[in-house]
């Protein structure tokens, strides 16, 4: 799918297969909005403008509460749930990169910090002749 950020550019998403009709209900509705056909943003407020980081995170939170979740659920634990999702998953982080949008590899390390239990997993792939 591809998504208009800020400043006018266009960013290819990938987005889960599972997702896409839902995606598809609001595209469908999406025109009705004020401004529609004058905001390129996927997302808009009742007002037709960009949806802001601040109200995505309201909304995000409202979720989070509404399902009962007792941690601060933010778009940031979204991404890195996802990211740390992936890596535990064996996604290369090339891929792992493209997906979140990273240009750098290092910028995605972050995400993907190895846990107790993967640093266990790796040292038990070395052979020992005893």
């Amino acid at each position: 799918m591809r998504l208009c950020g800020k400043g006018g550019k266009f960013r290819e998403v990938d987005v889960h297969p599972k997702l896409r009709a839902e995606l598809q209900v609001w595209l469908d509705e999406r025109p009705n909005w004020p401004e529609a056909d004058s905001n390129r943003a996927l997302f808009l407020n009742v007002n037709g403008e960009r949806l802001s980081a601040r109200a995505a995170s309201g909304i995000i939170a409202k979720i989070a509460q509404t399902a009962g979740l007792d941690d601060a659920t933010t778009a940031h634990v979204l991404r890195h749930t996802l990211a740390t999702t992936l890596v535990r998953g064996k996604t290369d982080l090339v891929l792992v990169a493209e997906i979140l949008g990273h240009a750098r590899l290092e910028t995605t390390r972050r995400y993907s910090l190895p846990s107790d239990k993967d640093k266990e997993d790796a040292l038990k792939l070395i052979t020992v002749d005893r």
